[in-house]
């Protein structure tokens, strides 16, 4: 696999609770895939992964595609997302994938998908997301 600047960055409690593993990045065509655990305990009465867990999912795909793709200079902060829930999500594995549609100077704008072991689509979302440096973060 490819290395990129996640490489080196501790993972964050809520991503390790989704149980977030990178599959593949391609940071020249500014994109990422993400591998998490839909978990039993992710799930609704219905038994399947909850909404807003798959929000976070998409969160936690869209915004690392971003710091890829700029070498780890820019993280990102969620200003608007929009998720359109397209079929169930059994529990079991959830890819997501990400590509950055654009990188401006203070915004990025981003778009992501989630898919079942099968290759159903579950979700797909649009973010904007303000830009911020990663030195100002680290300090």
């Amino acid at each position: 696999m490819i290395k990129t600047a996640l490489d080196d960055l501790a993972s964050p409690p809520s991503s390790k609770l989704l149980g977030w593993h990178l599959l593949d990045a391609r940071p020249e065509n500014d994109w990422i895939s993400i591998g998490f655990d839909g978990k039993r305990d992710f799930c609704n009465p219905a038994g399947f992964v909850q909404g807003g867990i798959l929000s976070a999912m998409l969160d936690d795909t869209m915004g690392p595609a971003v710091f890829v793709m700029t070498g780890g200079k820019l993280y990102t902060a969620t200003i608007t997302m929009t998720v359109n829930f397209l079929a169930p999500a059994k529990p079991g594995p959830i890819t997501g994938e990400a590509k950055v549609t654009q990188l401006g100077k203070t915004i990025a704008f981003v778009e992501g998908k989630l898919g079942a072991e099968d290759g159903t689509v579950l979700a797909t979302a649009t973010t904007s997301a303000r830009l911020v440096e990663t030195a100002k973060i680290t300090r």
